[in-house]
């Protein structure tokens, strides 16, 4: 009997590895056929089709093609690309400005010069309109053509003429380029007596650097709790996600670890920094806009129980980038692995490899999620990114607001108002405030700007009237829906009176930027911060930190 178990066991064992090497075979067999097929299919193109065609662009199309389809992180890097190093480390040569395109000036504008920048040396404002790059007219051009120009090696110095609101002629800057080191942290400081703040905006080389310096800051101020500020933050190495998760736990704790097809992508990352403060009661804050490494910190602060998690439910990005190196110095960025955090739960919330039927990222419903558990016994879910231990749902806006936001008018606005206003108008907190005679000014600016918005309601309306013909109903309904138009009906300058208090904030916000740069606008947006101020209000309850950190009896 024992014979014949082992005789069969063995068969068993031939009879899988025969079936692995057959089906290893017929995927190489596959992949050396479509090889075939694409290079003759290649060669055909070049030879036979009517007009020569450039062979880098051709090929950029195939392999940009074929990438999109596998998923949104796998990207292909040309010979002396910048986006990667400037992606990996935070770090490029320029002049350190954000441009934008103005559609009414139909040309690329400072958005805004970084603090200490080469631009902000040379006296270049938000607002300025670009003329010309070394006399090359860039009227009509996009943003990354602008771009491009703008950068340089660093130490090389080119001409840049703008025009500026007030000036009475275009001004020509003399700058020279420098390496831009991007800032992770563009503010810390304190919310109140013994509460800190620090606002992280990624995780490029050197952030863990950043929030240790800012951490020792506000210890020194008094700070003995903690809010960490990761919305709208995108994410970066995992490296820097491992050392800030650091600087809040004990040393040699697991933080996260990968797993994919190949051994090699098979890595352990554990706290390896020395921390600063691993006790300090901590609020971290995140949104939709959270993912990545991001997610890392904010998932495996929540599932050592050390941090109480707050906002909305993160992105879900649960996959790790590796960059491999092409011939002819070309990179492939490519998806080699998933992450799982401290709890063994992988939060990747899209499935790239199976489809909707209509061609859309299928995510995991909640139904399917697996249940695992936090070092202290809290129940937590995979899939679907890091669902918040409290939920903070931020306020419905109107469309106004949306709709103001994608067009040039706040922008133009803060461009005329610092014109009118070298000085800033500051309350007694040192916020930037506006008037009621301002309020007034800025509502005139918008409805004499030609600015027009598309009030869904209205369309809602007009899409009920035409349902209601089709079916036969309209003369039953029709008074009521020209009483519902009659009462939605109202101009341009009742709507921005209606909706001032949300209106408000974001202008200021943009005023805020202009006078005092990205710290400005921060520390200005915290001052109507709901979510912040909740936080705040849960680090001064100790009994409720501890019930949020305790697993349900």
């Amino acid at each position: 009997m024992r014979i014949r178990l082992k005789v069969i066991a063995v068969l068993l064992i031939l009879i899988g590895t025969g079936a692995y090497a057959q089906k290893k075979e017929s995927h190489n067999w596959s992949v050396t056929r479509n090889l075939e097929i694409f290079n003759e299919l290649y060669k055909q193109l070049d030879l036979f089709y009517v007009d020569t065609l450039n062979a880098d662009t051709v090929m950029e199309w195939c392999i940009r093609g074929m990438l999109q389809r596998v998923d949104p992180y796998t990207n292909y890097y040309p010979e002396n690309d910048d986006e990667l190093r400037q992606m990996a480390t935070g770090k490029y040569a320029g002049i350190g400005s954000i441009i934008r395109f103005h559609k009414k000036e139909n040309r690329v504008v400072i958005s805004e010069p970084y603090e200490d920048s080469p631009s902000w040396k040379a006296g270049v404002k938000a607002g300025d309109v670009i003329l010309e790059v070394n006399q090359h007219d860039v009227a009509g051009q996009p943003v990354e053509e602008v771009r491009e120009m703008l950068r340089g090696d660093a130490g090389t110095t080119f001409e840049l003429k703008v025009r500026r609101k007030g000036a009475d002629k275009p001004l020509s800057l003399k700058i020279t380029r420098e390496n831009i080191q991007l800032q992770q942290v563009p503010y810390h400081g304190m919310l109140q007596p013994g509460v800190g703040y620090i606002y992280l905006t990624g995780f490029t080389e050197g952030a863990s650097g950043e929030v240790r310096q800012a951490l020792l800051n506000l210890k020194k101020q008094g700070a003995t709790k903690l809010v960490l500020d990761l919305r709208g933050n995108p994410g970066g190495t995992i490296n820097e996600a491992a050392d800030v998760t650091g600087l809040f736990v004990p040393r040699g704790r697991k933080v996260v670890y990968t797993k994919g097809k190949v051994a090699s992508t098979n890595r352990e990352y554990y706290s390896v920094v020395e921390p600063v403060d691993t006790v300090m009661p901590m609020v971290v804050l995140v949104d939709g806009g959270t993912a990545s490494s991001a997610e890392i910190v904010s998932g495996s602060l929540q599932d050592m129980d050390r941090a109480v998690v707050m906002g909305t439910r993160t992105y879900g990005k649960g996959l790790v980038q590796a960059i491999r190196d092409l011939p002819y110095r070309a990179n492939l960025k490519i998806t080699t692995s998933r992450y799982y955090i401290p709890s063994g739960r992988c939060i990747q919330a899209y499935d790239y490899r199976h489809l909707n039927p209509d061609g859309s990222v299928g995510t995991v419903p909640d139904s399917l999620t697996r249940v695992f558990h936090t070092q202290g016994g809290r129940e937590v879910r995979d899939g679907g990114g890091i669902k918040p231990d409290v939920e903070v749902l931020p306020d419905s806006l109107p469309t106004l607001l949306y709709d103001l936001s994608a067009s040039d008018e706040f922008f133009d606005y803060a461009t005329d108002y610092v014109c009118r206003h070298p000085v800033p108008q500051v309350d007694t907190d040192s916020l930037v405030h506006l008037s009621d005679q301002e309020w007034a000014t800025f509502v005139d600016n918008i409805s004499q700007s030609g600015f027009t918005y598309n009030r869904r309601s209205d369309n809602l309306v007009r899409m009920m009237r035409d349902m209601m013909r089709r079916e036969g109903y309209l003369d039953m309904v029709s008074a009521e829906l020209d009483a519902l138009q009659a009462k939605l009906k109202t101009d341009l300058k009742t709507d921005l009176e209606k909706f001032r208090p949300l209106l408000e904030p974001i202008v200021c916000e943009e005023l805020a930027c202009r006078y005092f740069y990205q710290r400005g606008a921060v520390r200005q947006q915290l001052s109507q911060d709901k979510c912040v101020e909740k936080a705040v209000g849960l680090l001064a309850d100790p009994q409720e930190m501890d019930r949020l950190l305790k697993p349900c009896p």
